[in-house]
């Protein structure tokens, strides 16, 4: 009769077997430290052991201030297994902020492999990204880029300024042109700039008042509170059922903010003509004023009064003319035998 085996600690467990278990603690570098899961928190104070491999990872002052214990180490897989295995412990491993690939891999290589006797293995996510935490990265990137890139550290608003025109015009194109990709792109250009536009007046020198430094959190913080004023049908207690009783709470809100004398205030002469003169009859059309178009000699009065005529039909000059110049541009490629882009 053969002698039996002699038992492999290495061997998958059979039912009932203690093997043990490592939690892979994850956390967003996005939430403010120390904002955990209460599932999170749980772990950690029940855990045999708590390991990181990162000494200056941001939660272990607010682990620590909590009376767990961290040891500062960076285990194999196959020494968390062996560890765990001692008396069927759980292991608590605290990722760093770039993850803990090694680890994981090393740990997969082991269960896949069918000869060993693994621990149960988890992932616990203590925090989660909120929608639109991606946009602290950007603040976190921009602000780097202003600071170590030497062309992004020498640029002014008045730099920027044509870009920012650039990105808005091709940010308009990509939704005329129906193309998704591009206007994610496009909305993501434009993005950067009201962040680099925001991170340069982060540095105004604060000598008058004109030069008051601001940041990204006073841009949004601004335009918050401005929405939330004009819709007080949503924020308060007025009621709206209609897109133009929204309109009208707008309109109303806004006048109250700016106070000004004229219906032309406020709008913006550098604007191209044709968005121009729509602009002006939207205004005047709105406040219910009387104001002919003005005639004279050229054909710019001629423009006008086709750009008025336009804007009391609904519509919109501006891409109106775009879209005829674009059917314009084909004709030219087709005369030239070339496909329309």
């Amino acid at each position: 009769m053969n002698e039996p085996e002699a038992h492999d600690h290495h061997a998958p467990a059979d039912a009932g077997d203690t093997v043990g278990r490592v939690v892979l603690l994850t956390t967003s570098h996005r939430v403010a430290p120390g904002l955990l899961s209460w599932q999170a928190w749980q772990t950690l104070r029940t855990a045999d052991e708590v390991l990181c491999a990162d000494a200056a990872h941001p939660q272990l002052p607010y682990v620590k201030d909590a009376g767990v214990q961290v040891t500062i180490a960076a285990p194999t897989a196959r020494e968390l297994v062996d560890r765990c295995a001692d008396g069927g412990r759980t292991l608590v491993v605290l990722a760093t902020a770039e993850g803990d690939r090694q680890l994981t891999d090393g740990l997969a290589r082991l269960a896949g492999s069918g000869r060993e006797q693994m621990p149960n293995l988890e992932l616990l996510p203590g925090s989660y990204d909120l929608p639109g935490a991606r946009l602290l990265d950007l603040v976190q990137v921009m602000d780097r880029i202003r600071r170590a890139c030497p062309w992004s550290k020498q640029r002014t608003h008045e730099d920027l300024a044509k870009y920012t025109i650039e990105e808005a015009y091709e940010l308009v194109e990509a939704i005329e042109t129906d193309d998704r990709d591009e206007l994610r792109e496009e909305l993501g250009d434009v993005l950067l700039q009201v962040v680099f536009h925001a991170r340069i007046a982060e540095e105004a020198s604060g000598e008058s008042e004109e030069e008051a430094p601001f940041s990204i959190d006073d841009v949004a913080g601004g335009i918050v509170d401005k929405l939330i004023h004009r819709h007080p049908h949503v924020f308060g207690d007025d009621t709206a059922t209609t897109p133009e009783e929204v309109k009208e709470h707008w309109l109303r809100t806004k006048a109250e903010e700016k106070r000004r004398a004229s219906v032309t205030d406020g709008v913006p002469l550098g604007q191209p003509s044709l968005a121009l003169a729509a602009k002006l009859a939207s205004r005047v059309r709105t406040a219910g004023l009387d104001v002919p178009a003005p005639t004279g000699d050229g054909i710019g009065y001629e423009l006008l009064t086709l750009a008025l005529r336009a804007e009391a039909e609904g519509v919109d000059p501006e891409a109106s003319l775009r879209a005829a110049a674009r059917t314009y541009r084909d004709a030219v490629r087709t005369t030239e035998g070339l496909a329309a882009p």
